[in-house]
């Protein structure tokens, strides 16, 4: 059999994030390739292909997604603009690959997967972790029923970032710790709750620390699942909760606590007790981000899995409205223009 053709992606921004999370796994992935690149300001667009090696270079997002040389389209632009161009994209007859948060808030994103669906077209939210054999075994843990009934899932994700003026605190940008950090809270306490054959949680209570009158720098939620058990995310991008990134379930047999679930490549360590026992599970140091890459290019060539897809972000965008909401803060907005 012929080798299929790598597919060809386009990346829209010169973001930071795009180095580890598309063209260094793409590098080492035979069935992935990044062609090209947009930006609204080209010499920053240029500097950034010669740096990476890309050949083609777009100064507008719009020639980009039209770009027949281009298969798929990485979106990793403000949170604003997610919805904006993922539609956009889509339209074109594209798959896309978007950074988290998938949009602003969850009717953006009821907008955005009514778009996706019947489309024919792979769209993934990036939720890198998702992917990892680290979480995937701890899913798979809390499905087995080792831990018993759950009582409680923790999760949290805080780290230190002083820098007031980066786009993270900006509201018209969809900016706040809940969007960038709590994201990835409440994904993993919902997939956790959803392991546990549990549904969708409910927020009963928030509490934010402000940067600004709308925009969280920290955020602490309660929720309650359907079968009753309690959850708690917090999450942080200035607080005295400098740096935090784990996962707890408690089950009335036992624990299971995740040190770092975001980046294990960096460091981790699952740990499990159950029985009057404790053992530790540690896994490869491949990136979560390599993980990612060979899952999207998998469910496009050949129709695998979509372990984030369309309707799991728009009820990960509802808890996070719902957190806002509870904190008494409005809700992100889209881009208008």
């Amino acid at each position: 059999m012929p080798e299929k053709p790598p597919l060809r992606f386009g990346v829209l921004g010169a973001a930071r994030i795009a180095p580890s999370a598309l063209l260094k796994p793409a590098r080492d992935l035979p069935s992935a390739e990044v062609v090209a690149v947009a930006a609204r300001d080209g010499q920053r667009a240029g500097r950034f292909a010669r740096k990476h090696g890309i050949k083609r270079v777009h100064t507008g997002y719009q020639d980009l997604i039209e770009d027949p040389a281009v298969d798929a389209v990485y979106i990793p632009l403000p949170n604003s603009l997610h919805g904006r161009w993922t539609m956009a994209a889509l339209k074109a007859g594209k798959h896309v690959l978007c950074e988290k948060p998938f949009t602003a808030n969850a009717a953006e994103a009821r907008r955005v997967a009514g778009a996706a669906l019947g489309s024919g077209l792979v769209v993934m939210e990036a939720f890198h972790y998702r992917y990892h054999p680290l979480f995937r075994r701890a899913v798979e843990i809390v499905a087995s029923g080792e831990l018993g009934v759950i009582t409680h899932i923790e999760t949290a994700l805080c780290f230190p970032l002083p820098k007031f003026s980066d786009i993270r605190y900006r509201f018209d940008l969809a900016g706040g710790a809940l969007m960038d950090a709590g994201c990835y809270a409440v994904h993993m306490a919902r997939t956790l709750g959803l392991a546990a054959a549990e549904g969708e949680p409910e927020v009963v209570s928030a509490q934010p620390k402000l940067r600004g009158e709308d925009v969280d720098r920290a955020m602490r939620a309660d929720l309650r699942f359907p079968a009753g058990h309690t959850g708690r995310v917090h999450c942080s991008m200035w607080s005295n909760s400098l740096l935090r990134i784990s996962a707890t379930v408690r089950g009335d047999r036992g624990e299971l606590h995740i040190l770092n679930p975001i980046m294990p490549q960096a460091v981790h360590r699952l740990t499990v007790r159950a029985g009057g026992h404790r053992r530790v599970e540690r896994f490869d140091k491949r990136a979560s981000y390599s993980y990612q890459l060979d899952a999207f290019t998998t469910a496009v060539r050949d129709g695998g899995p979509v372990l984030t897809p369309p309707a799991d972000s728009v009820a990960n965008m509802a808890v996070i409205d719902a957190i806002y909401t509870a904190a008494g803060l409005p809700p992100r907005v889209a881009d208008a223009t």
